[in-house]
């Protein structure tokens, strides 16, 4: 790529959704992009960008001369709190109001001397009006859907679903009165899969449910996509990724991305960061002074809310099972109110757990003393639980969380599902996932899959080093070189 010469450096603009769990993979992307010879202009919100400035400094987002930060508005009323938006507020508010705001950049961008002209775009795939500013410019455009496959092929069936009468819901009885346990066996690449194994967004009686409509809408744009790319490894969903090729533009799994960026030796690159809470490095000494495979790390993400009941029991569960546990507790856990345990349990607890407010997940999840997971199967957890050979408790929440369980415990036997938050459940399953036999099984498999993940992202064979490059290659320097 050197032989491109400086003025055909090629520039990536790259807009992720919003959302800490939609910001890390596409800055992974970014990274690899940049690490390549592209020239990068990163793309938050503006209320992203003060949260990260707050977390990590002043001078965080300096970036290099060649990978800059940009912002455009998201259009909804400024607050400042140190949280997730509220989720279908930021979809229809992106996509009604930023699409000028991003005309306005690109064209500030393609006036900036001091930058290469914009060759490509690099959008989430739910940010898709961005599709209109590419076509404009004449300009390829690849989708990075942060889900998994076989979440991603969830939501490209919703439109089959409306069609067949299966969501909305009759009635609101039908979230609790066995529904949601029919099994269908028409998705493409997926054997049979239970309606509540679906995408949660279709347990809705709402004929006019906006984030129904918005997934339906955007997977439907994902056609007009020059490219398509996903955080997965052909190994893990062969089928549902083979199920893609006659349905959408090119389908790249170009997973995992962190184990892609261990290649990446760039000091100053690797000090970009993108958490917009602040880390706690401290839990990593304390996990030093733990035997292997004995503490269970507990982390329900960016966005899960749940009550203070559920807290207590979750508290009491992990308690009662006389585990050693790391657990982290975003301020905002509990919808509505801050997040606090009974003092008795922190009482009891206190010489054999660690109660941290955010930390640096990826090198825990690869720490020798981690043996399980308790996680609400977002899927950027999920693929670091992979790669750390980390078996795992599923406690999903809502979106593709609960297609990413169905898979751990079904598909790839990584995974034990929490149906009900009781702290006897809760106790059972730590103890079975740590001491139990399935424990066992399921802690050998997740090595299998630790190799099958190194594999796919090894130079120069392994099957996401490949599709990384082709991709590079095809859709963005085609136009180009």
């Amino acid at each position: 790529m050197g032989s491109l010469g400086t003025t055909m450096k090629p520039h990536a603009v790259c807009i992720p959704y919003p959302a800490q769990g939609h910001i890390n993979p596409m800055l992974k992307l970014a990274k690899l992009l940049h690490f390549k010879g592209f020239h990068i202009t990163f793309v938050n919100t503006v209320y992203n960008h003060k949260r990260l400035l707050k977390a990590r400094g002043p001078d965080s987002l300096n970036g290099l001369p060649s990978f800059r930060f940009e912002t455009i508005p998201d259009g909804l009323p400024e607050v400042d709190v140190d949280a997730t938006q509220d989720i279908p507020s930021l979809c229809e508010s992106t996509r009604r109001t930023c699409l000028p705001h991003f005309r306005n950049l690109l064209s500030k961008l393609g006036n900036d001397p001091g930058v290469p002209p914009v060759t490509c775009i690099v959008s989430d795939g739910v940010m898709s009006f961005t599709l209109d500013a590419a076509q404009e410019l004449g300009i390829p455009e690849v989708l990075f859907w942060t889900t998994s496959a076989c979440g991603f092929m969830g939501y490209v069936q919703y439109r089959q679903l409306i069609e067949k009468g299966l969501t909305p819901l009759k009635d609101s009885s039908y979230i609790t009165n066995g529904y949601l346990e029919t099994t269908i066996d028409w998705v493409p690449g997926i054997k049979e899969i239970r309606l509540r194994d679906i995408p949660s967004f279709i347990r809705t009686t709402d004929s006019d449910d906006l984030m129904l409509d918005f997934l339906t809408l955007e997977c439907k744009r994902a056609q007009n996509a020059s490219a398509i790319v996903l955080n997965t490894f052909d190994a893990l969903e062969h089928d549902v990724l083979e199920a893609f090729s006659s349905l959408l533009p090119p389908v790249y799994s170009i997973g995992p991305l962190n184990l892609l960026l261990n290649d990446v030796t760039d000091e100053g690159l690797k000090a970009i960061e993108s958490n917009l809470w602040k880390e706690e490095p401290e839990c990593l000494e304390w996990l030093d002074t733990k035997e292997p495979n004995t503490v269970v790390y507990v982390n329900f993400g960016s966005i899960t809310v749940m009550t203070s009941e559920q807290l207590i029991e979750f508290a009491w569960g992990l308690a009662n099972s006389n585990k050693i546990f790391l657990w982290v507790i975003r301020p905002d856990l509990v919808a509505g109110e801050n997040a606090v345990l009974p003092p008795e349990f922190v009482t009891e607890t206190k010489n054999r757990g660690l109660l941290s407010t955010w930390c640096p997940q990826e090198e825990v999840l690869t720490h020798p003393s981690i043996g399980g997971f308790l996680t609400h199967s977002g899927w950027n957890s999920t693929l670091e639980s992979v790669c750390g050979g980390v078996p795992m408790i599923c406690w999903p929440f809502f979106a593709e969380q609960q297609t990413n369980c169905r898979f751990c415990c079904k598909e790839w036997g990584i995974g034990l599902e929490i149906e009900d938050v009781k702290r006897d459940s809760v106790e059972r399953l730590v103890r079975e996932l740590m001491d139990g036999e399935n424990g066992k099984k399921m802690k050998e498999k997740a090595l299998e899959w630790k190799k099958l993940a190194a594999d796919a992202a090894a130079a120069p064979n392994g099957s996401s080093f490949v599709n990384f490059e082709n991709m590079i290659r095809d859709v963005f320097l085609g136009k180009i070189v």
